[in-house]
């Protein structure tokens, strides 16, 4: 492995034997894993002989200010101790040097990898103390294996890691400046993500360009045996009618005049059985796919809940314990164990019929990495209905989600009996029109019995009559109607991980970061789960498409990712692959800051006249979108927000308050900046005067400020005293106006929101602990009776 370099820093890079140790005594072990969590199931595992510390993630990074990468020596990276890490790593120096050995458990992942390796370097732990540990499933057996099997660290496996790091570095540092300085400020670019924004474009220019057509479709209501079933038309005369196929009226009208009058008889009768397979147990795609049409959770909600279901839940008597495998995979692959449990189990509650002869195997995805299972149940003792009372609802819906569908993967294939009936009409004309209908009964539940899924249906099933060739049937009605052909639909969460995984963009560890940065960034928007593209996304799309057609190119981004695969495999040269992307990537560089469009600069003029000096306005891209603006600037600097329908644009008056300006007197105005909203003078420019919105509430800290309501770089709200930076008090929840607390008699209490308990009233001291149920208004909504 090319050597890293660490940022030198006394106050940083901390090493074992530097920290001052008084206790007498080692400890027989050290296990540094990355969350609390984890920490505190494995230390109910371990015992007294062991420590178990948590490193919180990574402990080190290339540096936020600077490129850290150096191209020209190897693409060496420079990292540093990551803002904050400081008391963490010294504590777990002290724990170290306690230690006869240090056991790295970070997950079994890439990233994992990279976390053990830093923990390593900047604790400067001996080769001789340092012992890997892969920790599969977080139960008690499977952790004691681990411990007593230790590995070495992973040299290839991070390396991929850190060339994934440096290529997404690179291509966030080299390209974020130039779209700084062509459009605006803060804006970025990634090497996966923007390719993720690409097809929410494309796939948006695909819907406003189709043009919709009609067409008809003809069915008939038929009896026979004394029962009446559908039959639709598939042919007339030698053309087979498919779903588009008749694209006017009159064909539609007459084939239903002409089939009206008919002779009308069957032509075959085909009888046979049809197995429904099962689906193979989760993987990481297909477990947040399921989550998000069966749930409703979003792809991060769904890793988050997994990860606290993998790293332990309290069963009470049980103690701690971690209820699933590792939830970062894309292999469907069973252990022996795992598959016997689950046939044995299967053939207890189910019966033997339920059990197929062999057990189901699944082949896995081209490139499917193969180091971890499918995603199952750490054990089939723990049922969902056993362990209800220990989740809280979200965790017990994808519990029971994932326990079904490793149960099901194991199980029979369910059976149908399908009955397709051809039926000719052979009209006055002579005519002769092909009419089908088809009949399927289940008569085998096999897997169903557990896992229904939206395809499970279909649509022109029946229950059909003891039909033969002789049997003599009549038609009834005929008739035809009208279907207009429909855009591709927009990209929910789960087709667009489908479509990513497809097309082998990103890896299962990478979806759920990749559908939340595209949002955070504004560059998508997601409406009745729905993804759509924002102006601002569509306008850095096609930036990036037209001067780095190769960073948002599916194909290239899939290659990469392949490559990233075999460094992992030990098959390629992590510094020959930067090598080989870098070198053209200079050149697109130079060229993008040389000929990219100039957005900041760009006016388009409308003929709209300025209220304040008659000369025209002109939309202009600034750093909260687009805008009006004078086109006498910087004579007259009169800005507004605008909406623009069917190319009218209309001026968006900034909405008054009957506050008067501190400094003139003049009537402030609400606007709205990149922290929230705020109260500008309405005289501006010639009165700069801004005052925040407040609550009303004064701060409880410094008594002086009151809270105003702001928002982060990512939208989220909160409150913070108007006098920061002098104080710096800030909560999340929304503060009420009125009663202090019955219990502390805190000034105030707060308005807190989740999603399982919905609404309630608390008090933000929390030493206090107070809470109260929100008051049902008339409305039917809860309001805050304090508010």
């Amino acid at each position: 492995m090319k050597k890293t370099t660490t940022k030198k820093s006394t106050k940083k890079a901390v090493a074992a034997e530097e920290v001052l140790e008084t206790s007498s005594g080692k400890a027989k072990g050290l296990v540094v894993v990355e969350s609390p969590a984890k920490a505190k199931t494995l230390k109910k595992y371990l015992g007294r002989n062991f420590e178990v510390k948590a490193s919180v993630g990574h402990v080190m990074d290339l540096p936020k200010s600077q490129l850290g990468v150096d191209p020209d020596k190897d693409f060496e990276p420079v990292y540093e101790m990551i803002k904050g890490k400081q008391k963490v790593v010294e504590e777990l120096a002290k724990s170290a040097l306690k230690a006869d050995k240090v056991y790295l458990a970070a997950d079994p992942d890439r990233e994992g990898e990279a976390i053990a390796w830093h923990v390593a370097e900047v604790l400067k732990l001996p080769k001789s103390k340092i012992h890997r540990v892969l920790f599969h499933e977080i139960t008690k057996p499977a952790v004691l294996k681990a411990i007593e099997n230790p590995i070495e660290l992973n040299r290839d496996r991070y390396e991929s890691q850190q060339a994934r790091r440096i290529l997404d570095r690179l291509v966030g540092y080299k390209i974020s400046p130039i779209l700084w300085t062509k459009v605006r400020r803060g804006l970025s670019a990634g090497r996966v993500q923007s390719v993720a924004v690409k097809m929410i474009a494309d796939r948006e220019k695909e819907i406003q360009a189709f043009i919709s057509q009609p067409y008809w479709t003809v069915k008939a209501q038929v009896s026979g045996n004394d029962k009446e079933f559908l039959a639709r038309l598939v042919k007339a005369g030698d053309k087979k009618i498919d779903r588009l196929t008749i694209d006017n009226e009159a064909w539609a009208k007459q084939i239903v005049e002409e089939s009206q009058s008919a002779t009308w008889r069957i032509t075959s009768v085909t009888q046979k059985s049809r197995k429904r397979n099962p689906y193979p147990p989760f993987i990481t795609s297909t477990l947040q796919q399921e989550a998000s049409k069966r749930l409703y959770f979003s792809a991060k909600k769904t890793m988050t809940l997994a990860q606290q279901l993998y790293e332990g839940v309290d069963l009470g008597p049980e103690g701690a314990q971690g209820l699933i495998t590792y939830m970062r995979t894309d292999s469907t692959r069973l252990s022996d164990d795992a598959i016997r449990d689950a046939r044995n189990l299967v053939e207890k509650i189910l019966g033997p019929e339920f059990l197929p002869k062999i057990p189901n195997e699944y082949r896995n995805k081209k490139n499917a990495q193969d180091a971890h299972e499918a995603i199952r149940p750490t054990s089939v003792k723990f049922t969902p209905e056993k362990i209800r009372d220990c989740l809280d609802v979200d965790q017990f819906k994808l519990y029971e989600l994932i326990w079904k569908r490793y149960l099901a993967s194991q199980m029979e294939s369910a059976v149908f009996d399908q009955t397709t009936v051809d039926i000719q009409a052979v009209a006055k004309s002579s005519q002769i029109y092909g009419y089908r209908c088809t009949g399927s009964v289940l008569r085998f539940e096999g897997y169903l019995v557990l896992w229904q899924s939206d395809d499970e249906t279909d649509e022109e099933s029946q229950s059909l009559p003891d039909l033969k060739n002789t049997t003599p049937i009549k038609c009834l009605a005929v008739s035809d109607e009208k279907h207009m052909t429909q855009p591709p639909p927009r990209f929910s969460e789960s087709s667009l991980i489908k479509e990513l995984e497809e097309k082998g963009i990103g890896r299962p560890s990478t979806y759920a970061s990749i559908l939340t940065v595209i949002q955070d960034r504004k560059y998508v928007e997601k409406k009745e789960n729905r993804f759509y593209p924002t102006e601002l996304g569509v306008l850095i799309n096609d930036l990036l498409v037209e001067n780095f057609p190769s960073i948002v190119d599916e194909k290239f981004t899939a290659h990469m990712e392949e490559e990233l695969d075999q460094i992992e495999e030990g098959k390629m040269n992590w510094v020959k692959t930067l090598q080989e992307f870098y070198t053209p990537f200079q050149e697109t560089l130079k060229n993008a800051q040389e000929k990219m469009r100039n957005v900041k600069r760009e006016e388009t003029p409308t003929d709209i006249k300025c209220p304040k000096c008659d000369k025209n306005l002109v939309i202009k891209w600034g750093k909260n979108g687009k805008f009006a603006a004078c086109q006498g600037y910087p004579d007259c600097r009169f800005t507004s927000e605008f909406t623009q329908e069917n190319g009218t644009i209309t001026l968006v008056a900034q909405p008054t308050t009957d506050e008067k300006c501190p400094t003139c007197s003049q009537p402030m105005i609400i606007k709205n900046g990149r922290f929230g909203r705020f109260l500008a003078c309405s005289a501006y420019p010639d009165c700069k005067t801004t005052k925040p919105i407040t609550t009303g509430i004064k701060c409880p800290e410094c008594k002086e400020g009151e809270l105003s309501q702001k928002k982060t770089r990512f939208g989220k709200i909160f409150y913070s005293c108007t006098k920061y930076p002098t104080c710096k008090y800030a909560i999340w929840d929304k503060p009420l106006k009125g009663n202090p607390c019955p219990q502390c008699q805190h000034p105030f209490l707060t308005e807190h929101y989740t999603k399982k308990d919905g609404v309630s009233i608390r008090c933000p001291n929390k030493e206090c602990g107070y809470k109260a149920a929100a008051p049902i208004g008339e409305n039917g909504q809860t309001t805050a009776a304090t508010s």
